[in-house]
């Protein structure tokens, strides 16, 4: 689903996984560990850890559409904690002038992916909202498009990493 103004397009998506929420979120945390599964993700380095659960991380994730969308990068703040039955990770973008060459700087609003466990014990619900601007003259649909794609993509390249 997405809805979107003229500075960010929102989006959700929603899915079971298997494993048990700690195990799922373990996996989204910003870290090497990420890298290893995410097919979108090209670099991601953790620049400060203010304290333990919360870090600033400035990753870049590839083109898309052949291109079209060019690699963006990102720098947020990341937030993870426990939140009623399951878990949840936050993020929002923060503001630092040195860029990567080559990259967009892309801006992320308010995110977050919340993870409960299910009636089936070897399932979890995951769920994320993302808030972001791409930033760039693109086609709306391009966007829509490469978002949606990337989204199935995420949820399949995370399950394998699960399984293996």
């Amino acid at each position: 689903m997405r809805t979107g103004d003229s500075r960010r397009d929102r989006y959700k998506a929603q899915g079971r996984v298997r494993g048990d929420p700690q195990q799922i979120v373990d996996f989204l945390r910003p870290g090497a560990r990420r890298l290893d599964w995410d097919s979108m993700m090209t670099s991601m380095e953790i620049l400060e850890t203010p304290e333990q659960g919360c870090c600033v991380v400035k990753y870049t994730t590839s083109g898309q559409l052949w291109n079209i969308i060019s690699p963006r990068e990102f720098v947020d703040f990341s937030y993870t904690s426990e939140c009623e039955r399951g878990l949840l990770s936050c993020g929002v973008s923060v503001d630092r002038e040195q860029h990567s060459s080559g990259c967009v700087r892309g801006f992320n609003h308010a995110c977050g992916w919340f993870c409960v466990p299910t009636d089936d014990p070897s399932l979890s619900l995951l769920t994320g909202y993302i808030q972001t601007d791409l930033r760039g003259h693109l086609p709306r649909a391009a966007v829509d498009t490469a978002m949606a794609s990337g989204l199935i993509t995420f949820f399949s390249d995370l399950q394998r990493a699960l399984d293996a």
